[in-house]
């Protein structure tokens, strides 16, 4: 049977006090002149449910939340969602059987989501996607949004539009929802398709690297995976032919050293030994030898700035004060002791002579250059000792590098030329190598891609047998229900008379109106009345079928906006649409609801469900004061 949806009430929170408005019977209608509100409070509805509905001014600045009571599946749930923009991705939960407050649910990614809650009431997952028979994106997701434009007929689409039909963005999720809402399709087929999608957009991707590298190659001129192959083996018997040609000229080479040969050899290392050790104990000598020559020169300075000060003693002493350098008084009136200084009247010693006018520090800085001398003289004879044998040791190497070199002169050198066309041979073979296992890993790239190529076109083959297989074995059961529903659109097209139909079928793919042949959207202009007669009848056929089939997903709800608003006069064919509604809330008493919101019904009509009336004095959001006709701008304008 078709799942249960029904809208309960609603209630306005508003910044005068609360509106609220209850929906018991199965068919209830919203009656009002135009700009009263009704398709504002229809779009509320869809608000709440998580939608983007189009929000009236008055909404916008008096409603502060909109809480819905709605039956969906098996759950009983009060929604409230604010209208202020910084709390609107919030929904808060109530669950009606069990009385708790659920956690809040968001209309964004943010979870728990409320698109998971309705789309579980419903019975649907909510990771389905909405996939493209023929394209390469894995698809978009299908959510509550989506199926509620099944259930929602607003007055900016009534005299227009089919769910969207005309939108080619919408056009592919509409099919697969009429599909997964009458069993035509099922999970496993949609993760499929978005699964063969998927492979097709890798297989094109896969396609496109393939031929670029082998078009790269191409212009490159890149040898051929075939001469590469063939090339490298050559390369690779050449560098074993140049081996085998240096093996064979090593083994003749290895019996030229004789044992004379080798003692001589011993001996040219242990002379090259000591030569080494020679000229590292002369660069020591040498180091040394100027660090003594910077060390006299100190010595020496030390020793030349005591003589001076000697010196400049002696020359100060002949001189004879006449007035006291300090206070300027003349000397020379006063009697002085012959042992004293005539300025400051002290004992004056006598200089002393000889050894002892030397001071200590002389004699010390004497004794220590004598040495410093003596030890750079040392370093110096050490010095020329060790030219003369880094001189004999150099000579005797070059003796025993000349003897090594007659005994082996003509028993090597023939030999040298052949080892080194050996060696190039062998260098040759292996750049060519590495340059052709360069090129072969450039065609096994190419290889690698085509093999995954190949892989992914396999498996989206594989998908597709499986999509075949899985939509044959419902094969007839979409049978059963196009015939349904064609004859079911006839039928209520006939009791309807809308004019200028004989025939009215379903387009067998993509389930929209077809009228004497043509496809709706080609049968009559936008804005008309044929268009929304055809609207109504379209959807009543769906409900009616889906609620005689008895095992479809398809909620039995409908919102309508406005039928009559591109009938105009036409009261014949506006009293055959509400009967046609009448008629069907009457046969199925409890399994169904239709909310229709219309500006003025028929004359003649069975009030076998409820009204609701608005008026200019009443409006929808009734706590706030109407300005009137002349102040008000309808949505449908809005938009």
């Amino acid at each position: 049977m078709t799942t249960i949806f029904r809208l309960t009430a609603v209630t306005l929170t508003t910044t005068e006090g609360d509106v609220h408005y209850d929906f018991p019977l199965d068919l209830t209608v919203l009656a009002g002149p135009t700009g009263v509100g009704k398709t504002t409070l229809l779009e509320m509805v869809k608000y709440a449910f998580g939608g983007n509905g189009l929000l009236a001014t008055v909404a916008e600045q008096h409603v502060q939340d909109i809480t819905l009571y709605a039956s969906i599946g098996d759950e009983r749930l009060r929604l409230s969602r604010s209208v202020d923009p910084n709390k609107q991705k919030t929904v808060r939960v109530y669950d009606l059987i069990t009385q708790d407050r659920r956690p809040d649910h968001y209309t964004d990614a943010t979870t728990p989501r409320l698109n998971t809650l309705l789309m579980s009431a419903l019975g649907l997952p909510d990771d389905m996607r909405a996939a493209a028979r023929s394209g390469n994106r894995e698809g978009s997701r299908i959510t509550f949004a989506d199926i509620f434009s099944f259930l929602y007929i607003p007055q900016a689409e009534i005299n227009r539009d089919i769910a969207g039909s005309q939108d080619t963005y919408r056009e592919p999720k509409r099919k697969v929802i009429f599909e997964l809402l009458f069993g035509l399709i099922d999970n496993n087929i949609l993760e499929l398709r978005s699964k063969q999608n998927l492979l097709a957009g890798q297989v094109t991707a896969a396609e496109k690297e393939n031929a670029a590298v082998r078009a790269f190659l191409r212009d490159s001129n890149t040898t051929t995976r075939i001469d590469a192959e063939r090339s490298e083996a050559a390369a690779l018997d050449a560098q074993l032919d140049a081996v085998q040609e240096l093996a064979v000229l090593r083994e003749e080479l290895d019996p030229v050293a004789d044992r004379h040969t080798q003692v001589l050899r011993d001996m040219l290392t242990d002379a090259e030994r000591a030569l080494a050790e020679a000229r590292e104990t002369m660069t020591a000598l040498t180091r040394s030898q100027a660090d003594y020559a910077k060390e006299r020169r100190r010595l020496q300075g030390d020793l030349d700035r005591l003589h001076r000060m000697r010196d400049a003693g002696h020359r100060l002493a002949d001189f004879e004060f006449a007035v006291c350098p300090r206070c300027m008084q003349h000397l020379t009136e006063r009697q002085v002791p012959d042992d004293a200084c005539r300025v400051c009247l002290q004992h004056d010693p006598v200089e002393p002579s000889g050894a002892d006018a030397y001071p200590y520090e002389a004699r010390q800085l004497q004794e220590q250059l004598a040495e410093v001398d003596t030890q750079f003289q040392a370093v110096a004879d050490q010095a020329v000792a060790t030219a003369q044998a880094i001189a004999d040791r150099d000579s005797h190497v070059r003796y025993l590098t000349a003897q090594i070199e007659e005994r082996t002169r003509h028993r090597i050198t023939p030999r040298l030329q052949a080892f080194s066309d050996a060696s190039a041979k062998l260098a040759a073979a292996r750049a060519d190598q590495q340059h052709l296992e360069a090129v072969l890993r450039q065609w096994d790239r190419v290889n690698d891609l085509q093999a995954a190529e190949d892989a992914l076109r396999a498996e989206r083959e594989n998908v597709k047998a499986a999509i075949a297989r899985a939509e044959q074995a419902l094969d007839e059961r979409r049978r059963e229900v196009l015939a349904e529903l064609d004859q079911e659109f006839q039928d209520t097209v006939i009791q309807v008379g809308i004019p200028g139909v004989q025939t009215a079928t379903i387009h067998p793919t993509n389930y929209l109106p077809v009228l004497n042949g043509t496809p709706f959207a080609r049968f009559s202009p936008p804005g008309g009345g044929i268009r929304t007669a055809t609207q109504i009848a379209y959807w009543t056929s769906l409900l009616a079928v889906a609620l005689r089939l008895r095992d479809t997903a398809y909620p039995a709800f409908l919102l309508i906006d406005s039928p009559r608003l591109a009938l105009n006069t036409a009261e014949q064919l506006s009293a055959a649409l509400y009967r046609r509604l009448v008629a069907q809330a009457d046969a199925n008493p409890g399994k169904v609801q239709m909310i229709i919101a219309d500006n003025e019904l028929p004359k003649d009509y069975r009030r076998h469900f409820a009204q609701i009336d608005f008026s200019y004095d009443s409006p929808t959001v009734s706590t706030i004061s109407h300005p009137g006709p002349a102040g008000v701008r309808t949505l449908v304008d809005a938009s």
